[in-house]
């Protein structure tokens, strides 16, 4: 998986100067009929099977399902479809590494290997450079070998040795803590965390914690064993196979051509088993549970006062070069465009790609997924649909500079 993925969104959104005054409205009136002919029209350009998009805003709402939730099939997508939103799980393992730190039982500054044995560099390691993304450590979905079994072997149960080994075995890209760099193994580790803490399986301290006290009842992360969805819900497709998501290689010139030309199908790869992702992407979920989780994670229901103006502060410039560009911070991005912000996080694996974001100062939330992982150009697909729905209620838009 490349830096954008299990789920880190790689926005093409420019910062822009505030050209709107303070009193002029930040938002757009919703136009369902020109915002599902957006939809629909960038769908079928992108090749999607199936898209989902739920949009809540204060000038109204909008829910429209694209395609179908499997090819051959006539069942358009819900918000109660259940998907995989992959590195969207990162917010949810976040979040409980921060209360377990409000608890007084974890500190930021803890060392990994206080938790973990074996970790490459594990006693220079801390808590706030997994969850930031600054261990250094090699990611281990751009392991070759986990493209491979996931292609050929999709029923696999992965085990944590299984999974840190391919991390571990190779060296560390920089010392911790002196780049930023999107990584999936920091989140397998941060899992292991909670659970030493808590005593309990990851699974069940999300539904404790998070999922039960919520009302997020068609949420889960599914036991390793298990390659199944619960019903209703949405196949997941990509053309190629999974190392296509999992590694950045651009898809060649004839698989495109055939592709367009319709001789080529995308692989089904709703069956593949996600244990390797485990607290890093391995939670199922529906678009109306996670617009729930969003409001609730921005908004302020998951840690007390001083916490939650710890998280929403904790976003910080990727690039030092460009501090006004994208942010991570305790398992979340920030992205600015004019006078606005959203926090947000995104999800890529083999066959779904999505993006949930919340605007807390004009109460927007944006839940967006589609059934296809990657269009023929390489592009995250939900991604693409994401950019032209805000640019089309926002007064300033996401993708094109303001006028200064």
């Amino acid at each position: 998986m490349v830096a954008r993925t299990l789920g880190a969104v790689v926005v093409a959104v420019c910062a822009t100067g505030s050209a709107v005054g303070a009193s002029a409205p930040a938002l757009k009136p919703i136009d369902p009929v020109a915002l599902q002919a957006m939809v629909e029209g960038t769908a079928k350009e992108l090749l999607l099977p199936g898209a989902m998009v739920l949009l809540n805003t204060p000038h109204g709402n909008f829910a429209f399902g694209y395609g179908t939730t499997e090819l051959g099939v006539t069942n358009p997508p819900r918000g109660d479809i259940h998907f995989r939103p992959a590195s969207n799980t990162k917010t949810m393992t976040a979040a409980v590494i921060v209360q377990l730190i409000q608890e007084g039982k974890l500190s930021f500054d803890d060392l990994i290997s206080k938790y973990v044995d074996g970790v490459p560099n594990g006693e220079q390691i801390t808590i706030r450079q997994l969850i930031k993304m600054r261990s250094g450590l090699y990611n281990f979905t751009n392991a070759p070998e986990l493209a491979e079994s996931l292609d050929n072997n999709p029923d696999k149960a992965w085990t944590s040795q299984e999974v840190l080994a391919m991390a571990f075995k190779r060296p560390p890209h920089f010392a911790p803590g002196a780049e930023f760099e999107y990584n999936n193994t920091n989140y397998y580790l941060l899992g292991l965390v909670t659970e030493k803490i808590d005593g309990k399986p990851v699974a069940t301290i999300f539904q404790e914690r998070l999922f039960g006290p919520l009302g997020m009842k068609n949420t889960l992360l599914p036991v390793s064993t298990s390659n199944t969805i619960p019903e209703p819900y949405a196949h997941g497709y990509i053309y190629g196979g999974a190392s296509y998501a999992l590694v950045d290689a651009p898809y060649p010139d004839d698989l495109q051509a055939a592709a367009r030309a319709g001789t080529l199908k995308p692989d089904d790869e709703t069956w593949q088993n996600p244990s390797a992702y485990f607290a890093a992407g391995g939670v199922i979920s529906t678009a109306d549970d996670l617009a729930t989780w969003m409001r609730a994670l921005v908004g302020g229901q998951i840690f007390n006062a001083d916490y939650k103006r710890q998280w929403l502060d904790s976003p910080e410039a990727e690039d030092p070069s460009k501090p006004e560009g994208q942010k991570y911070g305790y398992g979340i991005s920030l992205i600015a465009f004019g006078p606005n912000k959203i926090y947000f996080h995104g999800g890529e694996m083999p066959g779904y790609n999505s993006f949930m974001g919340h605007d807390p100062d004009n109460d927007v939330t944006l839940i967006v997924w589609t059934s296809l992982t990657l269009s023929l150009d390489g592009k995250p697909t939900a991604n693409a649909l994401m950019l032209k729905i805000l640019d089309q209620i926002y007064a300033v838009s996401p993708v094109t500079p303001a006028k200064r």
